[in-house]
């Protein structure tokens, strides 16, 4: 289990993260959760996974789809052909911490089952039709489902 206490307060995005990405990480947590632009009706969190190759803690915002006591994420990569670095990371190091608004948690990451796969993703396409997009016959995007590593209050 991981301990939030080990982790660096406040991880840096990956290296080519670019600049959006940063600035939206930096409003996120200056405004406790709150972004502003075309992401500001979405439900927002950060995820800051451990790099596969460099160890290093690296954070990445995506949109998110609550579901029960957990938190499912899309690794669309914006409707690329590869899968995004952040999934590879935490397929390599499943132990992660999830910020949403003002709290953050260590949390363990798992690829949802294919049995559960189409009913998340229909969920989330109708709340956001822009998802429908983001795949292809050519590949399957991959659902992460979040889930405290620790009860919170």
């Amino acid at each position: 289990m991981t301990n939030p206490t080990t982790l660096p307060r406040h991880p840096e995005p990956a290296d080519g993260a670019g600049e959006f990405n940063r600035d939206v990480i930096a409003e996120f947590r200056t405004r406790q959760g709150a972004v502003g632009g075309g992401l500001a009706d979405s439900p927002l969190l950060l995820l800051t996974v451990v790099g596969a190759r460099s160890g290093e803690p690296r954070t990445t915002p995506l949109v998110y789809l609550a579901d029960g006591e957990r938190l499912v994420v899309f690794a669309s990569n914006g409707g690329s052909e590869k899968d995004p670095v952040w999934y590879r990371n935490l397929v390599a190091h499943p132990e992660v911490t999830v910020e949403v608004g003002a709290e953050r948690y260590p949390a363990l990451a798992a690829t949802i089952d294919p049995a559960e796969h189409e009913a998340l993703w229909a969920r989330q396409i109708a709340a956001q039709p822009q998802f429908a997009g983001f795949r292809s016959e050519a590949r399957t995007v991959p659902l992460v489902a979040l889930t405290p590593a620790l009860t919170r209050a």
